[in-house]
């Protein structure tokens, strides 16, 4: 059934999806072999103007020299990569000798070769532990072999009955005994975000043997003779959440095959779909809450980019809260930057489904804007291109004075980029007509800060950007354009007078102090205050203000005072430590000192002299 033509009911729910679930697909597997790459989704990126493509962006691989990425993964020159080995239990298979058993392609009857493949299938069940490279080599060239030649088989003409009813359970226990087991720890504890075009990958040890069960999964899955229905019972819920459990493996090869892997699943068996999309909830919910680290983030999301595509229409109401309540808060994690262009897509698949989700989904990526993570803050600009592409002229009338602010706001960001970035907007020719419709509103928000920085920023691009951006502004509405100038002129002659009249009323306040008879009096205490705070030494009776005396004990005896009654709280039983510096004590806080009186009768104990 075409699945771009034809609906199918979801049985969990009321409204029609494509088949699928899907409009686009990952590519198909190609021949396995040693040196084969796994099945990936197109992995050509989508222009940052293009917002149309029907294929999500991949996640970041390290590619060989021949783009495949079972090659060696590189770190610009170096060729060294860290490898680690996933934990099997094995206790139960220590001994176990296999076999090499005779051809598929040598049993002459259809029931010696269904006997066969499920005989090789049990042989590949047995386990091998990989942290011993050395150990059992022949028996792990044999059942890599008896793998390989499987793989094959379903790729040939020949494979026609062979998926029997007998084979979905021995197939199924095979793939799950290999595939579901206890990943090892993080080979980065401290969580640091992973950059793709500078960390080196952790690849998996047991490579040889996985890569070929992920390829005979894949060939059994879309098999022209497989048959959901007699594997519904054995690929259910549980084995699902196994199946998204191995997404957080380091190795990317390993999710690459997972993301097609599920992408089938959810395909073919309709009542998990429901399962999948919540669970996938669940992951990111974690992730986003808790853990803030997760390997597989931009794996599922492209998986959820093509689920999106296929979504129908209107939207359920469970899809929008998705998109809210999910993938919006996705971007405040401080590890944005290694699934930006998959979320990205999400979010514009999201607007192009449903435009009047966009003014939530706007006034969200201001609510999460960063504040000093200027690299951040050039995605977040990138996605907003991206969702202006695709905006509906009535919805961006509802969001554009608070866009249009914070626009205002990194053009005069003082990181070059940053401000680099939002005026490329100016060449952006969609979204010049939506300013040059609504420029009544833009001009005069925009305005400040491009004259500002034209004389200000220190950078000279930054310069020649901002020019061009108010002389497009001047050809929209010159009459605007004009009034904006002279307001702008007016507001800085404004402040400038105020500035200067608050200068006049502080110089008149201090003229009027002056002026008071008591003013020399004043000012030669203060210096005797300033110098016997100095050696601690003043008169008994000063008078300050304006006539009205206030009686304050000496510095000398107001310092005395208050070492008495810091000594009386101080353990008499312990020495009394020299002070190695006495610093000027103010004559308001001796005074408070001194009036305070501590509650020593409620402490069992009195408190430690290092400590005080």
């Amino acid at each position: 059934m075409d699945s771009n033509k034809t609906a199918v009911q979801n049985g969990e729910t009321k409204k029609n999806e494509t088949n699928n679930g899907v409009t686009s697909q990952p590519q198909s597997v190609p021949p396995s072999n040693a040196t084969k790459s796994p099945p990936s989704v197109n992995t050509s990126a989508a222009s940052p103007n293009n917002n149309h493509s029907s294929t999500p962006p991949p996640a970041s691989l390290l590619l060989g020299k021949n783009n495949s990425i079972t090659g060696p993964f590189t770190k610009k020159d170096s060729t060294v990569t860290k490898r680690i080995s996933s934990k099997y239990n094995t206790s139960s298979q220590q001994g176990v000798e296999i076999e090499t058993l005779p051809p598929l392609k040598d049993a002459s009857t259809p029931a010696e070769r269904e006997e066969l493949f499920i005989n090789k299938l049990r042989q590949c069940r047995v386990l091998f532990d990989f942290t011993e490279p050395l150990n059992d080599l022949k028996f792990k060239e044999v059942k890599r072999c008896a793998l390989q030649e499987m793989v094959d088989f379903l790729m040939s003409n020949e494979q026609q009955g062979i998926l029997t009813e007998a084979i979905y359970p021995e197939a199924i226990a095979m793939f799950a005994t290999n595939l579901f087991r206890t990943l090892p720890p993080t080979s980065n504890p401290s969580g640091a975000e992973f950059d793709p075009e500078e960390d080196e990958p952790t690849l998996e040890s047991s490579w040889p043997h996985l890569q070929f069960v992920y390829e005979l999964f894949l060939r059994f899955l879309e098999s022209p003779e497989f048959q959901p229905q007699l594997a519904k019972p054995y690929i259910d819920q549980q084995f699902v959440l196994q199946l998204l459990d191995l997404f957080d493996s380091e190795d990317p090869r390993e999710r690459d095959f997972l993301k097609t892997v599920l992408h089938r699943i959810y395909g073919k068996f309709l009542s998990l779909r429901a399962f999948i999309r919540k669970q996938i909830n669940n992951v990111f919910y974690r992730f986003i809450y808790e853990t803030e680290h997760h390997n597989g983030i931009a794996e599922l999301l492209e998986i959820l980019g093509s689920i999106i595509n296929g979504f129908a229409l209107p939207l359920k109401e469970e899809h929008k809260q998705f998109l809210l309540k999910v993938l919006l808060p996705l971007h405040k994690v401080k590890s944005l930057s290694v699934y930006h262009p998959q979320l990205a897509y999400c979010v514009v698949q999201f607007l192009e489904k449903d435009p009047s989700l966009t003014q939530p989904v706007i006034m969200s990526l201001l609510k999460y804007w960063p504040k000093t993570h200027s690299p951040k803050e050039v995605m977040f600009l990138n996605e907003l291109e991206e969702i202006l592409d695709v905006i509906e002229p009535a919805e961006f009338q509802k969001v554009m004075d608070p866009l249009f602010r914070q626009i205002a706001k990194c053009v005069s960001s003082p990181h070059f980029q940053v401000a680099e970035r939002a005026l490329y907007y100016w060449n952006n020719d969609y979204i010049m007509s939506l300013m040059s419709e609504n420029s009544q509103t833009i001009i005069p928000i925009m305005f400040p800060a491009l004259y500002r920085n034209s004389k200000t920023h220190w950078n000279k691009t930054i310069h020649g950007l901002i020019y061009n951006a108010m002389k497009l502004f001047m050809e929209m509405n010159q009459k605007l354009f004009d009034e904006c100038n002279r307001n702008f002129t007016a507001e800085k002659a404004t402040e400038h007078e105020k500035l200067t009249e608050r200068e006049q009323l502080w110089r008149q306040v201090e003229d009027l102090a002056r002026s008071n008879p008591v003013w020399e009096q004043m000012i030669g205490q203060m210096e005797r205050i300033d110098l016997s705070s100095k050696d601690n030494s003043r008169n008994d009776d000063e008078y300050l203000g304006d006539g009205n005396a206030i009686k304050i004990e000496s510095i000398d005896q107001m310092t005395r005072e208050v070492k008495i009654e810091r000594n009386n709280v101080i353990n008499k039983e312990k020495p009394m430590m020299r002070r190695k510096s006495d610093l000027p004590i103010d004559s308001g806080t001796a005074r408070a000192l001194m009036n305070h009186v501590r509650a020593d009768e409620y402490l069992k104990t009195p408190p430690d002299v290092n400590k005080a």
